[in-house]
């Protein structure tokens, strides 16, 4: 025998040396009770997985019956919300007209600075904010 293969009979008789001493560091019931439960572990990981699929398919054709309805009613909205604005600018600069005009139509307190109590949707409101902290 050449000592290559002197050295490699040792490192084959060492390695299964060393692999029978790691097999009687753990049972074989032990590896047989933690096959059994990484399959039912994977069993229920693709089973919750497919109903999670399954939930976004839904989901994706909810979406694509809807988004036509919710971009038609934004566009109704932001038309409301401009009418709404040019008609409150008209009432205002009538307001002003009439008050010049006829300065004992309104009373002294009715032409101070209104506030716009309407909410501001593109910000958030406390009540989000109070949420959001607990």
């Amino acid at each position: 025998m050449s000592d290559k293969e002197s050295e490699s009979e040792s490192m084959k008789l060492s390695s299964e040396e060393l692999s029978s001493e790691f097999k009687t560091l753990v049972s074989s019931d032990d590896l047989r009770s933690l096959n059994h439960l990484q399959h039912t572990i994977l069993g229920r990981l693709q089973d919750s997985n497919a109903v999670l699929s399954h939930f976004n398919d839904f989901s994706q054709h909810c979406f694509t019956e809807i988004s036509g309805d919710m971009v038609r009613n934004t566009r109704v909205l932001k038309s409301i919300k401009s009418d709404l604005d040019y008609i409150f600018l008209k009432l205002r600069n009538m307001k002003t007209k009439l008050s010049t005009t006829y300065p004992d139509a309104f009373p002294e307190d009715s032409m101070s600075k209104v506030i716009d109590r309407r909410p501001d949707l593109e910000m958030p409101s406390c009540m989000d904010e109070r949420k959001t902290k607990d």
